[in-house]
């Protein structure tokens, strides 16, 4: 199939086009370059040659996107270009209303003008918020609450393509979607070939190994008298390899007129602390960790639950040893101390 890939050259975009070229498709890649990397393409180019397409462009050029939906006769659209810090969601929320909300108005307009019927969005667990204990694990039909900019504008997309496909329905159009919501994402591509470089970087694996490596002085856990076994806070981390095959396979099934939503996740978590020790672990180096205030709006434990996509689509993550997370992540980050080179 022909799959248009938004924000390809970016961290999850750039390993599920790997995934996706692997399986034989052909993928044509759009990223404005704000946080994606041009070598990360070249990568991908090399790899696949005359099945791999990477143009710069913005979410917000309507037309050029229906020409390029139209041109390459697309058969799918999986959308990853978004801004994804919680924290900057706060300071610059309307950055976020623009580009992620905004921009996917415009893409989706580039959608219905090009007559493009199938459509994978990557969503978030944020669009919960913060569940109580009670609903923890997560379930799809956990109320979506969130809490950030952030988070609202992944639920805003979700509605934007439940909205576009009652209105199809109506109007009797073939049109389906699946909503991937997925929860903290770890690990690179385990034959090095594409990783993970976020600038300012802000996830919690690549600051361990960051701090192994002598990037960072130190670092430190925010909270460590959290109501959980350590006393630091629980989290979901899924293998990238797993996120890209999970898009893949919601692609694989999709048939007119489904409507789904899936959590992606290993369906446990992690702490803080047990990512730390690991990195240590799969580094050999006992770099400084301090100890530091809670940072407000970090609940105890978030994890999923898996079970919907398991049944449906025959997914589980493959990768759920947190070490072997971290190690795929360590190789990358030793062979790329500095990340991808300036573009």
């Amino acid at each position: 199939m022909r799959v248009l890939v938004t924000g390809g050259a970016g961290y999850i975009g750039s390993h599920a086009s790997l995934r996706l070229l692997e399986d034989g498709h052909e993928i044509i890649s759009i990223d404005n370059l704000s946080r994606g990397h041009a070598q990360a393409e070249a990568v991908l180019a090399g790899i696949a040659g005359d099945r791999y397409t990477a143009v710069h462009c913005d979410l917000h050029e309507t037309d050029r996107l229906t020409k390029l939906l139209l041109s390459h006769r697309v058969d799918v659209l999986m959308h990853f270009a978004a801004l994804a810090e919680v924290g900057e969601s706060v300071d610059h929320p309307l950055r976020y209303h623009y580009n992620n909300i905004a921009g996917t108005v415009s893409l989706l307009q580039a959608v219905d003008a090009a007559g493009t019927s199938r459509v994978v969005l990557s969503s978030s667990c944020s669009t919960y918020g913060e569940p109580e204990a009670g609903q923890i694990p997560i379930s799809e039909d956990t109320p979506q609450n969130p809490i950030s900019p952030y988070g609202d504008s992944k639920l805003q997309c979700e509605r934007m393509l439940r909205d576009l496909a009652e209105a199809y329905r109506q109007a009797d159009r073939p049109f389906s979607y699946v909503a991937l919501r997925y929860f903290n994402v770890a690990g690179c591509d385990r034959q090095t070939r594409l990783g993970e470089d976020h600038r300012p970087e802000t996830h919690l694996i690549p600051i361990c190994l960051h701090t192994a490596l002598g990037k960072r002085d130190k670092m430190a856990i925010f909270g460590t008298d959290y109501p959980t076994p350590d006393g630091t806070c629980i989290r979901d981390y899924v293998h990238v390899e797993d996120l890209a095959d999970a898009h893949a396979r919601a692609m694989g099934v999709l048939e007119p007129g489904d409507e789904q939503c899936y959590n992606v996740g290993i369906g446990k978590g992690f702490s803080v602390r047990e990512c730390i020790e690991s990195s240590k672990r799969v580094s050999g180096i006992d770099f400084q960790v301090d100890d530091a205030e809670r940072r407000p709006g970090d609940p105890p434990e978030l994890y999923a639950d898996v079970s919907k996509i398991e049944r449906d689509l025959g997914w589980k993550a493959s990768i759920t040893d947190i070490d072997e997370t971290v190690e795929s992540a360590w190789k990358w980050f030793k062979s790329h101390p500095d990340g991808w080179p300036e573009d």
